[in-house]
């Protein structure tokens, strides 16, 4: 007894090792919940990969389906097998061969809420194989959030705006549909002064960025910038702030004034000098004009005396 007990759980052993369910043969990546933007669009990051080596992209089939059936299909080559409601509106982005299962979904509707599964398929001279070359990933479903207003964008800007200084600002939005990014533009502000980077910052959810910079002048004092973001389907949100310059320190006010009363001061220095100058000469003048007639008198006085 003891021995067939034995020899039973041997055997579930080896069956769960051959098993590619339970050796993880196939394997995928695919992300559980995403926001979707009503008539907008969705990309579903996917990733699948398997113990053989590079399996050739024309020998795969990827699908996409409701968890209620493999014949629930919102993704499939052919699209006759799909449901009316997702024809031309999903495509396969990227390369099974790969290991590349993502795909995007365009026009969303309040309804496609999912959740919507992943199946590979190994294909062989026009016929499927054995179970064992197909495998549906159907712990692995993506749900998308359904959502009515578009994200509107974050502005950033740095703490102080002075007047004649570089001033940066970064606009920015959250979205989930990569393959096209919403479009940000600035109320003011010329293709060089703008800068644009596209970043993921966790699966499925990205983030499109813009910088403006630009020298304040005076003029910018208490007006508004405004960032519009413009996602695919026409959606647009916007976001604005007001900027207030601070003024380059003016000295004008005690400057003008000390400078207008220093030259005051000289040029009525100067004309002292100069009236002070000509009254000594003048006084000079007349000593030297008293001392000749002076000399003159003494010189009669002397000659009539000797006469006498």
């Amino acid at each position: 007894m003891e021995n067939k007990r034995k020899m039973m759980m041997f055997c579930l052993l080896l069956a769960a090792i051959s098993s590619p369910v339970f050796t993880g043969e196939w394997k995928a990546s695919v992300a559980k919940n995403l926001d979707a933007l009503i008539k907008s669009c969705v990309v579903i990051p996917c990733s699948y990969t398997h113990a053989k080596d590079e399996l050739p992209h024309s020998r795969l089939r990827g699908i996409w389906h409701l968890p209620a059936g493999l014949d629930q299909r919102i993704y499939h080559d052919d699209q006759t097998t799909i449901l009316e409601n997702y024809r031309g509106r999903t495509k396969l982005l990227g390369n099974l061969g790969q290991g590349n299962c993502t795909l995007e979904m365009i026009e969303i509707r309040d309804v496609d809420n999912g959740p919507f599964c992943f199946r590979i398929e190994l294909v062989e001279t026009g016929t499927e194989t054995s179970k064992i070359d197909k495998f549906s990933f159907v712990d692995s479903c993506v749900s998308f959030k359904m959502i009515t207003e578009p994200p509107k964008p974050t502005l950033i800007p740095p703490k102080k705006a002075i007047q004649g200084h570089p001033y940066t600002i970064t606009c920015s939005v959250i979205h989930t549909c990569p393959s096209h990014i919403p479009q940000l533009t600035w109320s003011r502000g010329t293709a060089e002064e703008i800068t644009e980077v596209h970043r993921e910052i966790y699966q499925g959810t990205w983030e499109a960025q813009s910088t403006l910079t630009f020298i304040t002048e005076e003029k910018d004092d208490h007006k508004d910038i405004t960032c519009t973001a413009e996602f695919f389907g026409g959606r647009k949100s916007t976001e604005k702030l007001t900027l207030y310059v601070k003024r380059t320190e003016n000295y004008n006010h005690i400057i003008i004034p000390a400078v207008v009363g220093i030259g005051t001061a000289v040029i009525f220095a100067g004309l002292c000098i100069f009236m002070l100058k000509k009254y000594k000469n003048r006084i000079a003048e007349l000593q030297s004009q008293e001392g000749t007639v002076w000399n003159r008198l003494s010189r009669m006085s002397r000659r009539i005396k000797w006469q006498g």
